[in-house]
């Protein structure tokens, strides 16, 4: 009972890492790529509809993009996992004393006696299935992967893109001067970067508040080297 409780817990917070990585990467994108549009097209034009028009269509691009990308991760970590898999069924049924050599192995490598690894490799070896499951984990350390996992993470990485990258582009939908839009899309998403970098950093271990200044300046340097660029072009 205790060891299920113990698998269910692992499966569910594996799910949940992987789903805040989806998170991390579509909204660090979001809140930048469009951000730093935004400020370019600021540089360069002063109607506002203009940056809305294309803010939206990078916005669209990106998340499909993105989402994409996620999916074919996840395909290429399911597809790799099944190579292997398949792989390690032809060794466990034509190489059958190699594996049973490198099953002893890995026990001996946890302290094992010499009689408990023999116990403990005839009583695996005896389900062939288990016996695989087994050699994938331990000898080539890969897990199973969730069989939904490249929709869930091309639907993750979308729509957290979606969702960082209205907030640098929301305030030229209420200003008609793209001057004053630009400074409030500014506070909007360096507040929001800050924030987003100090969760970050502090689920993943980092300084949180050298994680939050870092991904701020990472966002207020884009927008600036896109502004500027525009007002380069522009003179």
């Amino acid at each position: 009972m205790d060891t299920h409780l113990h698998h269910d817990h692992t499966e569910a917070h594996m799910h949940s890492s992987d789903m805040l990585r989806d998170i991390v990467i579509g909204m660090s994108d979001g809140l930048t790529v469009p951000f730093a549009l935004a400020a370019g097209l600021s540089g360069a034009v002063d109607n506002s509809s203009i940056v809305v028009i294309a803010g939206i269509a990078e916005i669209a691009a990106g998340s499909i993009a993105m989402g994409l990308g996620g999916y074919l991760a996840g395909k290429t970590e399911q597809d790799h996992y099944q190579s292997e898999q398949k792989r390690e069924y032809d060794e466990v049924e034509n190489l059958r004393h190699r594996e049973i050599e490198e099953t002893k192995a890995f026990f001996a490598n946890i302290g094992l006696s010499k009689e408990l690894q023999e116990q403990a490799t005839e009583e695996i070896a005896k389900d062939k299935d288990r016996w695989v499951d087994f050699m994938m984990k331990y000898e080539l350390g890969l897990e199973k992967p969730d069989p939904k996992r490249a929709t869930k993470s091309a639907l993750n990485i979308g729509l957290s893109y979606i969702v960082g990258g209205i907030i640098p582009l929301s305030p030229y939908f209420f200003a008609e001067n793209t001057t004053t839009a630009l400074q409030y899309s500014v506070i909007a998403t360096l507040i929001c970067l800050f924030i987003f970098g100090f969760f970050k950093s502090k689920v993943t271990g980092i300084n949180p508040w050298m994680g939050a200044i870092r991904v701020t300046l990472i966002g207020a340097m884009a927008a600036g080297a896109a502004f500027g660029v525009a007002k380069l072009f522009e003179s």
